[in-house]
């Protein structure tokens, strides 16, 4: 008799199942734009950064882990805050260059780019983050399929970048004990 019923059940679903339509094939457009979505606010394969950085108060997003000796280094360690200020201050230079407008100058040391991070502005950083990230996903929904195909080296590089960060983020909330593993990583 079960055999039967899983018979009957096939019968019927698999027309249904053919009837369903097929996905749009995948486009440059759809896969870059999923690269930004799948790092600013769209859950797939790992945490995106609006996720990572919610909740976190302005002395969460400071706080920094100690190295292997116990001793902090800023230089060495970063704060949740310092590794989301990186993220915004790359992605917004970035974004300026695609735009085709003159951006921030490059430091001459990349710490300055997590060092400048101050808590007293974690709501400003949180808020321009997903700004920046919501602009880089407009530029790519309406760009040439020109300006898309010399984009995206830039944009693939963007939403590596972003991941790696967010892992890091993460790790960082992990340690500090102030991230919900309901919210994506146990």
């Amino acid at each position: 008799m079960p055999i039967r019923r899983t018979l009957l059940l096939l019968a019927f679903a698999a027309p249904a199942l053919a009837q369903a339509p097929a996905p749009p094939p995948a486009t440059l457009r759809s896969t870059l734009l999923a690269e930004l979505h799948q790092t600013h606010d769209k859950a797939e394969w790992f945490v995106p950064l609006n996720t990572a950085v919610a909740g976190l108060t302005p002395e969460q997003a400071k706080w920094i882990p100690r190295n292997a000796s116990g001793q902090l280094d800023p230089n060495a360690n970063h704060s949740a805050g310092m590794l989301a200020y990186h993220i915004w201050f790359w992605n917004a230079r970035a974004l300026a260059q695609l735009k085709g407008e003159k951006p921030a100058p490059a430091p001459s040391n990349n710490d300055e780019t997590f060092n400048d991070f101050d808590a007293a502005t974690w709501t400003k950083t949180v808020h321009d983050l997903d700004l920046v990230m919501t602009s880089l996903e407009d530029l790519v929904a309406h760009a040439s399929d020109a300006d898309l195909a010399k984009w995206a080296p830039t944009i693939a590089h963007i939403g590596t970048h972003n991941a790696y960060h967010i892992g890091q983020i993460l790790y960082v909330r992990k340690l500090q004990g102030v991230w919900n593993p309901a919210n994506g990583v146990k």
